[in-house]
């Protein structure tokens, strides 16, 4: 029988100071994926052992025998019926300041320590030595014995969305604290390096989607402003790559080659501070996308994009306020139903609107000159308009849409789904229903004049929206019946 070798971990310790807690849990991590990470560089150096090497997550726990007396208008921050619930945790580092948060709101409103201890579930090789620029994990076969032999590995059983999904089956004994598992951050973690080429830490709370690398210089000139502005807040900016800037005037070293979807982040030292995703177009990158940065548990996201207007009274460069969406993007189904409606959210909605009106300066009823509120529809052909049009324009007019895109509805029912606040702001850029098609000549104009204006809309809602509170702009309409304690 094989010799099982893992590292001597502190007993379990409640704990009434989140701080304190929150400790721990880094002591518990760094002591589990130092242990992998050495014994992993000695089997590499030294060949096959006769060992086999296991490290667990760190754990979460706590256990109330009453309901939570609580300000009935909160969404998070306490259980929903008595009992035990937990969660294992991963890079408590990266979330430092998100655990003290939930944990500090658990002990208040259950009136109850939480206890923090190693759990049992093992840490998977590949996602300890993320971490370590010294250690690559190989590919299968360039070792000299077989990996998940001596250490684990990825469980792709047990890494799923279940229980943001609402399909969750866990025993009698024990509920779930978070929305995701350890073993589900790390795998969303070392996505989000792949495909965006930055590393996660450098995410911010407020992150605008766009499907047009034309707003990523926009954001850099903005971004340069506010360094040279002492007042301004912002600390930072960082470009694809982890370039990263302090001095307005520094110049950044851009990539041989871009990511899948280039991200850039001009950050605050509270992580308050605004991300620019540009996912490209179509459905699948805007699920990829909001997939991993969920995990990220970000306070708002948008899509700032370009659609086409359905209606001959719009025009080129107007903006398209989404109130609703119309789901015929087919990437969400089998995890959200198209029959569950995705609901604006006021909050949102106000901001983005009070955003146009301040960038434009017109109010009012004259804000309908250049501005509708109405139902998007995302759909997943990029040439739908060479399609018999009897079908898909029937079914947009009683839609009552107003604009079509490729990305909106997903960033939207992701945001719904995952529990992160969400909204869309779109920019007319063709009318193909209307012989305005979206051509070099007539783009090249549209681009030179709207891109900017659009952008300063987007990151003027994110700063109505970072001065609200977190209880009020996480709504109660993003929340299920049996629900998590943590946000």
């Amino acid at each position: 029988m094989t010799t099982l070798l893992t590292p001597q971990a502190p007993a379990p310790e409640q704990f009434t100071d989140p701080a304190a807690a929150v400790a721990r849990l880094e002591e518990l991590y760094v002591q589990a994926t130092d242990f992998l990470c050495d014994s992993f560089a000695d089997a590499m150096g030294n060949g096959a052992p006769a060992a086999r090497y296991r490290a667990y997550y760190p754990e979460i726990r706590i256990k109330t025998s009453t309901y939570a007396q609580v300000d009935s208008r909160l969404s998070f921050g306490h259980v929903s019926e008595p009992g035990v619930h937990a969660t294992t945790v991963t890079r408590p580092d990266l979330f430092r300041s998100y655990l003290t948060q939930q944990i500090a709101l658990l002990i208040k409103n259950h009136g109850q320590p939480v206890t923090i201890a190693a759990s049992d579930t093992p840490i998977p090789v590949h996602f300890a030595v993320a971490n370590n620029p010294d250690l690559v994990v190989p590919h299968q076969g360039a070792a000299d014995f077989t990996l998940r032999d001596v250490f684990d590995v990825p469980d792709l059983t047990t890494t799923n969305d279940d229980i943001v999904n609402g399909v969750h089956e866990h025993d009698d004994a024990v509920g779930p604290l978070s929305l995701f598992t350890a073993q589900r951050v790390d795998y969303s973690l070392a996505r989000l390096a792949h495909y965006t080429a930055t590393d996660a830490g450098h995410f911010q709370n407020h992150v605008l989607f766009t499907n047009y690398q034309f707003y990523v210089s926009e954001f850099e000139n903005y971004a340069r402003e506010q360094l040279a502005d002492p007042a301004s807040g912002y600390t930072s900016f960082v470009s694809t790559g982890n370039a990263e800037i302090t001095d307005p005037k520094a110049p950044i070293e851009q990539p041989l080659k871009l990511p899948q979807m280039p991200t850039y982040h001009l950050k605050r030292e509270d992580g308050s501070g605004i991300t620019l995703v540009n996912i490209g177009v179509g459905p699948s990158n805007a699920k990829t996308a909001t997939d991993h940065i969920a995990v990220l548990r970000p306070h708002a996201w948008l899509m700032v994009g370009h659609c086409a207007g359905l209606r001959n009274t719009q025009a080129l460069g107007d903006f398209v306020l989404a109130h609703a969406y119309l789901r015929e993007d087919k990437v969400l189904d089998d995890d959200l139903p198209v029959w569950v409606p995705i609901p604006p959210l006021a909050e949102v909605q106000v901001a983005l609107e009070h955003a146009v009106a301040e960038v434009t300066k017109l109010e009012g009823y004259e804000l309908k000159r250049i501005m509708r509120t109405g139902t998007v529809a995302s759909v997943d052909n990029r040439n739908w308009e060479l399609r018999d049009q009897s079908g898909p324009v029937q079914r947009l007019s009683q839609s009552r849409a107003i604009a079509l895109d490729m990305e909106s509805a997903t960033i939207a029912a992701n945001g719904y789904r995952f529990r992160v606040p969400y909204g869309t702001l779109l920019c007319v850029s063709d009318k193909p229903l209307h012989g305005e098609l979206k051509l070099p000549g007539m783009a090249s104009s549209f681009y030179t004049t709207q891109v900017s204006r659009h952008l300063a809309i987007g990151i003027k809602a994110m700063e109505h929206l970072r001065g609200m509170p977190l209880e009020r702009l996480h709504s109660r309409k993003l929340r299920s019946f049996d629900e998590t304690a943590f946000l």
